[in-house]
């Protein structure tokens, strides 16, 4: 896998054993096996890598309150689909941008239809770790490349609940509005959770404070950063007509195994929803 993902796509590492190293621990916030299992697979491969990110991700080192902050992420994006499936029986989940993500095995109740996209270089990857169903599907294209909505549209006559865990923030502004509203067009009555970048960590000093714990502390690559952002939930709803806020969720709202000082932050306002996830009726 060595060189195999680009700057951006190794952030899918970090999720990957942040969720392994949460469910390792002895009160878990969320239990995903799957996760561990192909952590340990990767295990050998990153401790040897040039990469100092791979091998402390190999050694366990990851800080306390990122993998905490994931693997909560994580479980609040299960529970959105769990919420959908009830719902919607013969509902579709897609999770963009899926990277090493296992919800599937976290949510799967025997009848689901699954789906995973990413760039052509993760799905390869995936492939080597996972295997493909009848009910778990892959799809190795940009999520900017529209040519996926007619796949989906041919296969299922919807409704469909789309996930976007960590990775609007790494489109342009302009992408990402376009592909809402382009799946505004070709899903309507369908469901968006999508993790939104405040648009203030776009402007100095901010963006300079952003970009030194991306790649001083995370040891991400020069690429990885935010490209865009939005100021409230409900701007999305301007983009087209029919666009819905429903809700939104952040790290900050969640009450267990945090200091006192991030259960204050939810009262205010640029903190709670500096990074943060909002759901919407396409």
């Amino acid at each position: 896998m060595e060189g195999d993902i680009s700057d951006v796509s190794e952030t899918l590492l970090i999720t990957l054993y942040a969720r392994a190293l949460e469910t390792k621990t002895t009160d878990p916030v969320l239990e995903d096996p799957k996760a561990v299992e192909i952590a340990e697979k990767l295990r050998p491969e990153l401790l040897e890598s040039n990469s100092m990110l791979r091998r402390n991700l190999a050694k366990g080192r990851i800080r306390k309150d990122l993998r905490l902050y994931i693997s909560l992420r994580a479980r609040r994006y299960d529970q959105y689909a769990n919420e959908f499936l009830k719902e919607n029986p013969k509902g579709v989940v897609v999770n963009l941008g899926c990277g090493l993500d296992t919800r599937f095995f976290r949510i799967d109740d025997g009848k689901l239809a699954f789906y995973d996209l990413d760039l052509p270089e993760v799905i390869e990857i995936k492939k080597k770790l996972f295997s493909e169903t009848d009910r778990y599907r892959y799809i190795a294209s940009s999520v900017l490349n529209y040519a996926w909505m007619d796949r989906l549209k041919e296969r299922h006559p919807g409704p469909f609940l789309f996930l976007a865990e960590g990775l609007f923030m790494y489109l342009p502004q302009e992408d990402v509005k376009k592909l809402v509203i382009e799946m505004h067009k070709t899903f309507p009555g369908s469901e968006l959770a999508c993790e939104m970048a405040n648009s203030v960590i776009q402007r100095t000093p901010l963006r300079q404070i952003a970009k030194y714990k991306m790649r001083k502390q995370l040891r991400l690559g020069k690429n990885a950063f935010y490209s865009s952002g939005i100021s409230d939930g409900k701007e999305v709803e301007r983009w087209a007509h029919g666009i819905r806020f429903l809700d939104d969720w952040s790290y900050f709202d969640v009450n267990e195994k945090k200091p006192a000082l991030y259960r204050m932050m939810r009262h205010i306002p640029l903190f709670r929803k500096m990074q943060w996830t909002v759901h919407y009726l396409l």
